[in-house]
């Protein structure tokens, strides 16, 4: 018998100016279905009210990299987006169009397989959305804190 996927983590980190923090909730992957180098999915609260969605990395790649990032569900379909780094290449941060997935598709997939591509690079994952809409609802609620 498969053991539960883990919950959604919600955190809270100092941002670069005094004052400043961001609210974040984070899932680890599934590891028996991913990659050693893909560590999970984080949503975040960014300025300006906007939420942004990143995908955290393991193996950083170089932090000027446009890596291609393929999502598929159950449901959803399969799209693909050029991302930009975050984080010293640690975490790939998604176009602006991901987060209304976060906010109302994937809130109703089981899961998403996703896969970085860079220069010839592949790093795979699986996370489970069990508990995205509480998750994501509470973290709305943080962002304006």
């Amino acid at each position: 018998m498969a053991a539960p996927a883990s919950s959604w983590k919600f955190t809270r980190s100092q941002g670069p100016k005094e004052g400043e923090s961001f609210a974040a909730i984070t899932k680890t992957a599934d590891t028996a279905q991913s990659d050693p180098d893909f560590a999970g999915l984080i949503v975040r609260c960014a300025p300006q009210g906007k939420i942004e969605v990143l995908v955290a990395l393991i193996r950083p790649f170089p932090p000027r990299s446009r890596p291609q990032v393929t999502i598929a569900s159950a449901g959803a379909g399969t799209q693909t987006f050029g991302a930009s780094m975050a984080a010293a290449g640690a975490a790939v941060l998604l176009p602006d169009e991901v987060s209304a997935f976060a906010s109302a598709k994937w809130q109703a997939v089981p899961s998403l397989a996703i896969s970085v591509k860079e220069n010839g690079s592949e790093i795979k994952g699986m996370i489970a959305l069990n508990g995205l809409r509480d998750a994501y609802n509470s973290l709305l609620a943080s962002c304006s804190q």
